[in-house]
């Protein structure tokens, strides 16, 4: 829904300014070539290395154009290409604005005149040839999420040759598997590596190297669906069951975006600053105590790894 809300205002824009206004939100940025001795991504920074650091992506962002966003999992990035030679170079080949939004991050798009908006870190002014001037900040209230330039790297289940940029993901972001829109999903390994392994469904629906883009909610509802209990072994799963939950989950994801997404709170919201309404077309999660929707028995809740499952006893039955 990001990545698909972006793309008409940031792709063939231009970066014409940006301000850092916290360092800690390019905690995963790092130098494009040898060690400014600013750390690792995920590292704790000093105040000196942080305005260091601020002071490298100010500098290496403008006058960059912005391409196509692309996305796996929680990580959305816009390849980059430079309108003017930089340092000397005349483009920046197979580099990436990376963006990790974390539990609370936000990429919002804003007129120049826009009031601020809470919690903005970093603000990126630019120039599109069509819709003209606009602003996009990067708001995070528990500064989970990050900015970041990254390099580009090939993956073995790309789309195109090497010469394709989507055939390029950035380094950060290189195991993460693809999601169930995506066209090239692989509907056959997804549904083979689901049945070899031995763990309950739900985990392995979060594992992001076997899939992306699955939180807690939509799990909830494509094993709702597809009338499978969140506990049962992957392996117990029969070829058409497999493909069946699968075909359920791309229904979670499809009414979702048509949606708008999950939005329980003001912290959930598009670019536009819009909260999304699948919250109220769950039929699982959140529902404790609640009729299912299909035959009447109370959702029951379960704790699951620091967060918790919802299902019906009685459509759900544990194999």
């Amino acid at each position: 829904m990001v990545r698909a809300g972006l793309a008409p205002a940031v792709t063939g824009a231009t970066v014409i300014g940006v301000e850092v206004r916290d360092p800690r939100a390019l905690k995963r940025h790092l130098p494009l070539v040898g060690d400014d001795g600013l750390g690792g991504h995920g590292v704790t920074l000093t105040a000196e290395a942080g305005a260091a650091r601020a002071a490298d992506f100010e500098r290496r962002m403008v006058g960059l154009t912005l391409e196509a966003p692309a996305r796996r999992g929680k990580f959305m990035w816009v390849p980059v290409r430079a309108v003017r030679p930089v340092d000397g170079a005349a483009d920046v080949p197979g580099v990436a604005l990376l963006a990790h939004l974390g539990m609370s991050g936000q990429l919002l798009l804003r007129s120049l005149e826009a009031p601020d908006d809470r919690h903005v870190r970093i603000r990126l002014w630019i120039e599109h040839p069509e819709h003209g001037p606009l602003r996009l900040d990067f708001s995070d209230q528990r500064l989970f999420g990050s900015l970041a330039l990254d390099t580009l790297v090939s993956v073995a289940d790309a789309m195109g040759d090497a010469s394709d940029r989507r055939a390029m993901i950035p380094s950060q972001a290189f195991r993460i598997a693809r999601d169930p829109l995506d066209p090239a999903f692989d509907d056959a390994r997804f549904a083979d590596a689901l049945r070899s392994r031995s763990s309950g469904v739900k985990k392995l629906l979060l594992d992001q190297a076997l899939v992306s883009g699955v939180g807690n909610i939509y799990a909830d509802e494509a094993l709702w669906r597809a009338r499978v209990h969140p506990e049962t072994p992957g392996s117990a799963l029969g070829p058409r069951k497999a493909r069946e939950l699968l075909a359920r989950l791309r229904e979670v994801f499809a009414q979702a975006l048509a949606e708008g997404g999950t939005s329980f709170d003001a912290q959930y919201v598009n670019v536009n600053g819009q909260a999304g309404y699948f919250a109220h077309s769950l039929n699982a999660y959140g529902r404790t105590g609640q009729p299912c929707p299909r035959c009447g028995t109370p959702i029951k809740r379960v704790p699951f790894g620091g967060r918790s499952s919802h299902f019906c006893p009685r459509c759900q039955r544990r194999r």
